[in-house]
């Protein structure tokens, strides 16, 4: 981020209360990001991200069920899930429900897709190296998390892994070096 030069900054400092209240709005509405995250700090309370994991798990339960043409679809699904939990840290910095709700997204496949990552093959091969990958991202964010959030992940952390090494995806999780259970040990 670029600083401003001393003099500029001191003269900014200056104005009137009035004039630099205009320029902070008008600085902040050019920034979508920044306004979503004073909003969630300022006006939602402190409901405000229980509020939102809860819209979240909701979209993370409902689109992994049902028929899906290809697997790829479902990988398109998975994407675009991801993303939205990766944005809902970026604006509340929420990085437990990121995690929780990152492997409860991939439990969810392994237990309402069980036909689509059963085998290794073509189709699927792109899918299965999402849920590797993904798994393995939500396992060292978890490792990132203090020891007390461990117990609250563990059941679905290791459901996520079971669902691994029972699907078309145990040889890419082997290679990946995923343990079969979490916390390993």
């Amino acid at each position: 981020m670029p600083t401003l030069p001393p003099d500029l900054r001191r003269a900014l400092f200056d104005l009137p209360p009035k004039e630099k209240d205009q320029l902070l709005a008008r600085l902040v509405a050019q920034d979508a990001v920044l306004t979503e995250q004073l909003a969630h700090r300022l006006l939602e309370g402190p409901d405000g991200v229980a509020d939102r994991r809860a819209v979240l798990r909701q979209q993370v339960d409902d689109p992994v069920r049902g028929y899906h043409q290809t697997p790829n679809d479902l990988l398109v699904i998975l994407r675009q899930l991801q993303a939205r939990l990766a944005y809902h840290t970026r604006i509340t910095d929420d990085a437990f429900g990121e995690v929780e709700l990152s492997l409860r997204l991939l439990a969810n496949v392994f237990q309402h897709q069980p036909a689509v990552v059963a085998r290794l093959h073509g189709p699927t091969q792109p899918l299965l190296q999402h849920l590797v990958r993904r798994t393995q991202e939500a396992l060292k964010q978890a490792n990132k998390l203090h020891a007390d959030y461990h117990l609250e992940l563990a059941e679905t952390a290791t459901a996520v892994l079971g669902g691994l090494y029972a699907s078309g995806a145990a040889p890419l999780a082997r290679e990946a070096g995923l343990p079969r259970q979490w916390p390993a040990g």
